[in-house]
């Protein structure tokens, strides 16, 4: 069932059903800039524009480029300076969420964080006593 929500760019009330997330008048502004950008970005010299460059010819703003790239309605394998932020650090990113350094990051934290738990436990079952610093909690 379809919930009154208002818009995020007029502040209009609109019927949000989960595919759109803004008014019928803001999307069809959206879905206009979009013809422009793909228009822009389908020319043989501009297809490896940066997003400043977009930005800078078209007007069009850079979350909605993300969004657009996000949603795969532009394709960075076809557009190559085209990307979205990594929800981490904010390097541009053509997949996922997190980028390899961030997620690299993350993946290390959970096997220094294994690394303590396995120290803890072996620790505990010797019986010996041995303290530990507050670091290694």
């Amino acid at each position: 069932m379809a919930e009154l929500r208002n818009c995020p760019k007029c502040d209009a009330i609109f019927n949000f059903n989960g595919l759109r997330d803004v008014c019928p008048s803001c999307h069809k502004q959206e879905e206009e800039l979009f013809e422009i950008v793909y228009r822009f970005l389908r020319q043989r010299e501009n297809r490896a524009a940066t997003m400043e460059r977009i930005e800078e010819v078209t007007g069009a703003d850079s979350s909605l480029l993300y969004k657009w790239v996000r949603k795969r309605r532009l394709h960075p394998a076809q557009f190559p300076g085209l990307g979205y932020p990594c929800d981490n650090c904010g390097t541009l990113i053509t997949q996922g969420k997190l980028c390899r350094t961030c997620t690299d990051n993350i993946k290390n934290d959970l096997k220094q964080h294994d690394s303590n738990v396995a120290f803890r436990e072996a620790v505990e079952k010797s019986g010996k006593k041995t303290y530990l610093s507050n670091r290694d909690r």
